[in-house]
């Protein structure tokens, strides 16, 4: 991998900064990490009635597919104002794994030195379209 783990999170770390949250007061930023050794940076933007809210995340997911990036090897997460490793939510999970099965995602808190990994397949195991066939 051509980014360490702790080099990631320290671009999470920075979107966040960046950060558009006056509702929640919660700044999240997100580093995703391409097979082509490329790396997408997003933050969480709020918006006022909700839905349109885009999670950090998925701002760096799209960022890279909009570049012609789908191959994912890594995604940090990095909650600045959270006392525990954050991990992606149901939504960003969904579509981290449209992209990859064996991503590696980081998560980690405003304490950045501790972070926990799993793969996306830990984390959203049962995928309806490939393991619930019927």
């Amino acid at each position: 991998m051509k980014y360490t783990y702790n080099e990631l999170i320290d671009f999470a770390v920075e979107a966040g900064r960046k950060s558009y949250s006056p509702y929640s007061q919660f700044r999240v930023g997100a580093a995703l990490l391409t097979a082509s050794g490329n790396v997408f940076t997003g933050c969480n933007i709020e918006n006022r009635s909700y839905s349109p809210t885009v999670c950090a995340e998925r701002v760096a997911i799209f960022k890279a597919v909009s570049e012609s990036e789908s191959d994912i090897i890594a995604l940090a997460v990095v909650g600045l104002d959270c006392d525990y490793p954050l991990p992606p939510c149901g939504v960003c999970r969904q579509v981290l794994s449209e992209f990859s099965k064996n991503a590696v995602v980081i998560m980690a808190g405003r304490d950045t030195s501790v972070f926990k990994t799993a793969t996306i397949s830990d984390l959203l195991p049962f995928d309806a379209l490939d393991d619930l066939k019927v």
